[in-house]
């Protein structure tokens, strides 16, 4: 089976002032912690058949969603979740998460 291209499609960047209702924790450099400062909402990234990640992506990003993003590029699909090659997932990042929409490319 050959697989497919995947779209990535940065949904959401949570501030933490969200997650920690305005009392954001404080960075080892002793700075308070911002969105996550990898990619904009809206921006894609295509990641190709040889399931590398994309240029520019976050590298702790790709790790938490490969899984999701490998299911989809082999024809698998979420059947419970969302529609057929479509899921959305999101990074581990606790305190600045950000939320993704990955989807099958058909060509």
């Amino acid at each position: 089976m050959l697989r497919k291209k995947v779209r990535i499609t940065i949904l959401k960047k949570v501030d933490p002032k969200v997650i920690f209702d305005g009392k954001v924790p404080i960075t080892p450099t002793g700075k308070e912690y911002q969105k996550c400062p990898k990619g904009n909402e809206g921006q894609e990234f295509i990641v190709d058949t040889n399931l590398t990640c994309p240029e520019g992506f976050c590298n702790w990003a790709w790790f938490d969603i490969y899984k999701d993003i490998s299911v989809l590029a082999h024809g698998g699909d979420f059947y419970d979740w969302v529609e057929r090659g479509k899921m959305y997932t999101c990074c581990s990042d606790g305190i600045r998460p950000v939320s993704f929409l990955l989807e099958r490319i058909e060509e």
